[in-house]
């Protein structure tokens, strides 16, 4: 199904503080947590929520100062991440995009550019990415081309897991320059001639993020919306961590939002096993167990979604070498606990529910289908060879952009 473009933007409210972004998410995922199975169920994709998200600020929360944003450091963003993940891990990804190529226009691109499309943030509008691509080798291979011409650039090219894409009012298109070679990202309208968003997106998990194909046939870009992709990701900027913490929030939120559900059924839905001589569920002594085996592992998660928030924001404030190691070798620590947290627990949810709740009706199994399908991104296998690495040879994880 070709999707229509987004609807005109409106301005974002003025958040200005950590605890006002906080508070705003924690307020829209009480919220959305009621519709989000069935949201899941029918795949209808919520672009009330999604306009409900972009009029609390939610969007614009890392616009610099200098353009009159609120400059939020990454930590908040990753907890504003990880709160909506609680209530829906579809809704929660949609926005990843979004911030991690505002930070790399913030980090590589000219100024002029950075005012623009700040301004345009601050005044509503979405990014979506077009930046994954089927056809290569790897993930990491680009053949969409930006061909450099006497009156601006054209882009021609086919991506797909373009996350947001239904909803944005702006692509970011990662792109190979025709006459460099070079990576490139360009900033095109969504609603540009010769861009076709296909809702083709078909994942057994996080159903509505949107993730689907995106065409390019011929599209114009301005030349003066086209930067080169180096500054962002091969210099110790601490670009890669941050959009890896983002991912590690989502699954932390999920992981949490399975135990809170499933303590939740057990209080309220499940029946003792008859051996346990008790008259409610939650007396088990079997079931307390395993809860306090399950919360160690959710609140291992969060624990080191903190401690990998701090690291991202020291290298923010104090890029460098020594500081961007650390935020990748902090986040990919609590990206390998917050894999097991988000495949882990959704899945026990079930085992200490019992078979009620495994009714299709209560949609318990998208905490599990949404976990087992966004901790795919990037495989946690890497990350620990990156950590053992460090801890035995003193090397530091590569600059690439993706830890």
């Amino acid at each position: 199904m070709t999707v229509a473009p987004a609807a005109d933007s409106r301005p974002a409210a003025a958040i200005d503080s950590a605890e006002a972004a906080v508070d705003a998410a924690r307020d829209l995922a009480s919220r959305f947590a009621d519709g989000a199975a069935q949201r899941d169920r029918e795949r209808h994709l919520p672009h009330a929520e999604v306009e409900y998200l972009s009029d609390a600020g939610l969007f614009a929360l890392t616009v610099p100062a200098r353009f009159g944003g609120p400059d939020l450091p990454p930590s908040v963003i990753a907890e504003v991440f990880r709160t909506l993940a609680t209530a829906d891990g579809s809704l929660a990804q949609i926005p990843h995009s979004h911030y991690v190529y505002l930070t790399a226009l913030r980090l590589a691109a000219p100024e002029g550019l950075q005012r623009r499309i700040f301004e345009q943030v601050l005044d509503g509008a979405r990014i979506a990415n077009a930046q994954s691509e089927r056809g290569g080798k790897t993930v990491a291979d680009v053949a969409t081309t930006l061909t450099r011409t006497p009156d601006g650039a054209h882009l021609d090219g086919e991506k797909f897991y373009c996350t947001g894409s239904p909803y944005a009012h702006l692509l970011a298109v990662l792109a190979r320059d025709a006459d460099s070679g070079e990576q490139v990202i360009a900033f095109v309208q969504a609603d540009t001639p010769g861009i076709t968003i296909v809702d083709d997106w078909n994942g057994l998990g996080q159903r509505t993020t949107g993730s689907g194909t995106v065409r390019f046939d011929d599209v114009a870009v301005p030349l003066d919306a086209v930067f080169t992709r180096t500054g962002a990701v091969s210099e110790p900027t601490g670009y890669g961590a941050f959009a890896q913490l983002l991912h590690v929030a989502i699954d932390t939120g999920i992981a949490r939002g399975a135990l809170d559900a499933a303590a939740q059924f057990v209080r309220t839905t499940s029946r003792p096993w008859f051996e346990a001589e008790v008259d409610r569920a939650q007396d088990d002594p079997l079931l307390i167990h395993r809860f306090g085996e399950l919360t160690v592992t959710v609140r291992s998660a969060e624990a080191a979604l903190v401690v990998a928030g701090a690291a991202v924001d020291a290298a923010f404030t104090t890029p460098g070498p020594d500081t961007a190691a650390e935020a990748s070798l902090a986040v990919a620590t609590a990206k390998v606990l917050a894999d097991r947290a988000a495949t882990e627990v959704p899945a026990a949810l079930f085992e200490v529910s019992g078979t009620r709740s495994a009714g299709g009706d209560l949609g318990l199994d998208r905490f599990w289908r949404d976990g087992r399908t966004h901790t795919l991104h990037d495989p946690v296998r890497y990350k620990v060879q990156h950590l053992g690495r460090f801890t035995l040879n003193e090397v530091r994880p590569p600059l690439h952009g993706v830890v």
